[in-house]
């Protein structure tokens, strides 16, 4: 007997939380100690308000992670600048004014798109999560009012598959709503009977468990449009009551559909091998943060002993008045030898001393394993004044430490979230131009049919990525420079054009800064036309003055001028 569709979601459901139940645990920790309101272990969590930080004595590494995030937004995906743009992948059709013009409007654009949803709320979580789980998932969904809306979704509350790429490509999501949002999002007669009767009995508000898959569909079919033959296979469904209305046709979900893209981005700080999630600095960093929290509770301890200390009394105090406040006196009798009213612990200063900086020393190393020092720099500049080129300079060696993370983000968030959302905009965009309208993007030029867009990122992180071998470009130019001084024809072997190329291309130039090689051509024959004219109308003018000269001579005596004259009329004669 063939497994519906319903055995088939279990089943995978299953598997990928059998995968996913092995980290848990090291996730949990990292919850307790940094974030403790960022993950979702159990499904039941959804809306809950309780106390989460009890572990918590010393934020430090909270505090870091904030940092963390901040710099990882203000360097790679800052708000306030663009950070990426529009390439061919084609410097010859990069430079056609036509193709030039219309990259920069879709960038524009699309940099509008993401201001007015809110990309830029759901980015700082993501940096959170990864520099503390490792992992993080945030969807990239259609929306009627903003174009795209992107959702967070918290760790512990999904679990992921790679392909056979080690990319993530299939995802399912466990949570919360209530009946009322159910009905909301995909309407009344799509629910349970256990939800509508919820619903219509004005108590909408009881929390229903519900699951999504998105995995690749198997029944992929690129020439038919209908959703269940798109690449990736989406199904929302009730837990328990598997989203049926009625009980004969248990094939009957929330919602099936299908999208051309994989919907959900899954960046990964860093990944081992074959691993399905990610490593992160906070995994680094958690023998310190759980030592840091005992310590600072010893130290507390210390200082309570010292400042309330447990006393030692003579058993003729037992029912008698003693008092610990400051300026008060108890009346001991100390004859025979008795004992008086004393702290039985006193403290030992240079045992505080020494815990202290213990404390410090860990603080210290936390702070190292989020890269605060770097991340600092840049929360802390001022954002017109900072520049690519200072942070290569000040922090070199982190930036190489941060190079892999860059790149992995590059491929597994920004490249993906930049494709979908420049999809949903063509989409969009179709009806407008089949009626003669610019749409959401204008319509492309000829020269750019069937051509494939590349990305390049021009946020200050990763130009400054970039500048750490800019150095050898400058390098040369100032040994080119000492050379000519010398010998000028040394210049000769230097492409001065392709440097200047190659160097705005580095540090992230917009396209209308260098001229074309075109305008380059035309603005060089112009000015040749022009230094020409100049040398002719500089000989006229010598001619002219020459025989100006030559005319008011004074040729009625014997002189070089009248003797060459002379001779110039014999000749002819």
């Amino acid at each position: 007997m063939e497994d519906t569709k319903v055995a088939i979601y279990n089943r995978l459901i299953g598997s990928l939380r059998l995968e996913r139940d092995s980290y848990i645990s090291h996730w949990r920790d990292l919850n307790e100690y940094i974030l403790p309101r960022s993950a979702r272990f159990f499904i039941s969590q959804t809306g809950r308000g309780e106390k989460r930080n009890k572990k918590i004595v010393n934020n430090t590494a909270t505090l870091s992670s904030r940092t963390l995030s901040s710099g990882m937004m203000a360097g790679v995906t800052s708000p306030a600048r663009p950070w990426f743009k529009l390439s061919t992948g084609n410097p010859d059709l990069d430079d056609m004014d036509d193709v030039k013009d219309w990259l920069d409007q879709v960038g524009v654009r699309m940099r509008e798109v993401f201001t007015r949803s809110n990309l830029y709320n759901a980015l700082p979580i993501v940096y959170a999560e990864l520099g503390v789980y490792g992992t993080a998932a945030m969807a990239a969904l259609e929306d009627d009012e903003t174009i795209i809306r992107f959702q967070n979704f918290p760790i512990g509350s999904y679990a992921i598959a790679n392909d056979e790429r080690g990319k993530v490509d299939t995802i399912i999501r466990e949570w919360q709503m209530t009946a009322r949002q159910l009905v909301q999002k995909f309407g009344i007669e799509n629910c349970s009977d256990q939800v509508r009767r919820m619903y219509q009995a004005n108590e909408g508000e009881q929390w229903i468990e519900v699951a999504h898959v998105v995995r690749r569909n198997p029944n992929f079919d690129p020439d038919k449009l209908h959703s269940k033959h798109k690449k990736f296979q989406s199904c929302y469904m009730e837990r328990g009551a598997v989203g049926t209305t009625n009980p004969s046709d248990p094939e009957k979900f929330l919602r099936e559909s299908g999208f051309d893209d994989f919907p959900v981005m899954v960046p990964r700080w860093s990944v081992t091998g074959e691993d399905i999630y990610g490593n992160s600095p906070a995994m680094d960093a958690l023998g310190d943060i759980m030592a840091l929290q005992l310590k600072e509770k010893r130290k507390a301890m210390m200082i309570d002993k010292g400042a309330n200390p447990p006393m030692a009394a003579p058993s003729a105090l037992k029912n008698q008045r003693a008092s610990l406040l400051p300026g008060d006196v108890t009346y001991v009798d100390v004859n025979q030898g008795s004992q008086g009213f004393k702290p039985v612990y006193e403290p030992n200063p240079t045992w505080l001393s020494a815990l202290t900086a213990d404390i410090q020393n860990d603080e210290q190393r936390i702070k190292r394993a989020f890269f605060e020092d770097l991340f600092l720099m840049l929360t802390n500049m001022e954002r017109a004044q900072i520049t690519a080129t200072e942070i290569a300079e000040r922090k070199e060696e982190k930036l190489l430490v941060l190079g892999p993370v860059i790149d992995r983000l590059n491929d597994e968030l920004l490249d993906p979230l930049i494709d979908r959302t420049f999809a949903i905009m063509v989409q969009r965009s179709r009806p407008d131009w089949d009626a003669g309208l610019p749409g959401l993007i204008p319509v492309p030029p000829d020269s750019m049919r069937d051509v494939e867009l590349k990305v390049e990122y021009t946020s200050v992180m990763a130009q400054a990525l970039r500048m750490v071998g800019l150095g050898s470009i400058e390098r040369f130019a100032g040994f080119m420079g000492n050379m000519a001084a010398a010998d000028p024809s040394v210049l000769d072997k230097w492409n001065r054009d392709a440097t200047i190329d190659e160097y705005g291309g580095m540090i992230g130039l917009t396209p209308k800064i260098i001229n074309s090689e075109e305008e380059v051509a035309a603005i060089r024959a112009q000015r040749a036309k022009q230094q020409q004219a100049a040398e002719s109308m500089q000989l006229a003018e010598q001619g002219a003055k020459a025989a100006q000269t030559m005319a008011s001579a004074d040729l009625s005596g014997d002189n070089a001028l009248a003797r060459v004259i002379q001779n110039m009329q014999g000749a002819t004669a």
